[in-house]
């Protein structure tokens, strides 16, 4: 009896020693093509051969990152299925009075990827040569001015709405269905700002449709030092978009410690700082304590500014 008991307790343990023995899912929340997907689709084959299995992206977009994270965090907690998170799962709970997943205990933290720096864009047209500027001509006329996001509790949405608080300004937000669509709209002089990264509106800032106002870092962009940052003009606001993998809640540490561990080589190979570059992607490699916390902060963040903003879903 003890022996066979013995052998039961085992199971699990050699289970985690052996793994991973096959390919592992790496859902993408969103469509293919923006900024999650194609992070994913570069350290697939790093994190593949760091931890001797394919990697498999999938793609599960619907619900606002909903569906995705839902499908993982329903998942087994063997390993074999990752999500890659990003900026919006600390930003969902705060604008759902339900959700079909508890982002405290359904999944845990693993590593993270990278994070991107978040700027104010204007169209040239703009009587402002910078964030500071854009806050005077907001300030005296308070709802005239526009920005517009990729929809109501995106990112850009909720940059937005701490610009305001931070600068006691009031815009007029034009939620649209994506980001592609806002940036597009600016460039065409149809709204006046836009808070983003710049992997999000590299071709019209390059062909110098829009301008950059201003960059929420603590440091100027080394891509980009001709925009100032925003403390820089006497705006207290620090924001960062992040990417970072998840797994199941109650996946065995050793297997997270084993991914956690390889994503640093993944991020320093050869030709990846370039191809994060070209992104203004920094690569960022935390462990799962301080993304946990970093994961904690922002939805306590964003959980605060919706409730005194009375953000909602629609």
């Amino acid at each position: 009896m003890l022996g066979a008991a013995g052998t039961v307790l085992a199971a699990p343990a050699f289970a985690q020693a052996d793994w991973p023995n096959r390919a592992i899912r790496l859902v993408v929340p969103f469509a293919p093509g923006g900024s999650s997907d194609v992070l994913a689709r570069l350290i697939q084959p790093g994190l593949g051969a760091a931890l001797g299995q394919s990697v498999v992206v999938e793609n599960r977009s619907g619900a606002g990152s909903m569906l995705g994270t839902e499908y993982v965090a329903r998942s087994p907690s063997d390993g074999y299925t990752l999500l890659l998170a990003d900026l919006p799962y600390a930003i969902v709970p705060a604008l759902q009075a339900r959700m079909p997943y508890d982002v405290e205990k359904d999944l845990v933290p693993v590593v993270m990827v990278g994070v991107a720096p978040l700027l104010i864009f204007g169209h040239p047209s703009l009587p402002a040569r910078n964030a500071a500027e854009f806050a005077a001509l907001a300030r005296a006329q308070p709802g005239h001015y526009t920005y517009g996001s990729g929809g109501v509790g995106a990112a850009s949405h909720m940059m937005g709405e701490l610009f305001q608080a931070a600068t006691g300004t009031q815009l007029t937000h034009v939620p649209y269905r994506g980001g592609g669509p806002a940036i597009q709209d600016l460039a065409a002089g149809n709204l006046n700002t836009v808070f983003v990264t710049v992997a999000s509106a590299a071709p019209q800032l390059s062909s110098g449709q829009i301008t950059g106002l201003g960059v929420m870092a603590a440091e100027r962009m080394p891509s980009h030092p001709d925009i100032p940052t925003f403390r820089e003009q006497g705006i207290d606001l620090i924001a960062e978009h992040w990417w970072g993998l998840l797994a199941p809640a109650r996946t065995p540490e050793a297997i997270i410690q084993k991914i956690a561990a390889a994503m640093p080589g993944v991020l320093a190979a050869t030709g990846m700082a370039q191809r994060l570059d070209a992104l203004a992607v920094i690569p960022r490699s935390d462990g799962p304590e301080a993304f946990g916390q970093r994961i904690r902060q922002d939805l306590a963040r964003y959980g605060e500014i919706a409730r005194t903003r009375g953000i909602t879903a629609q």
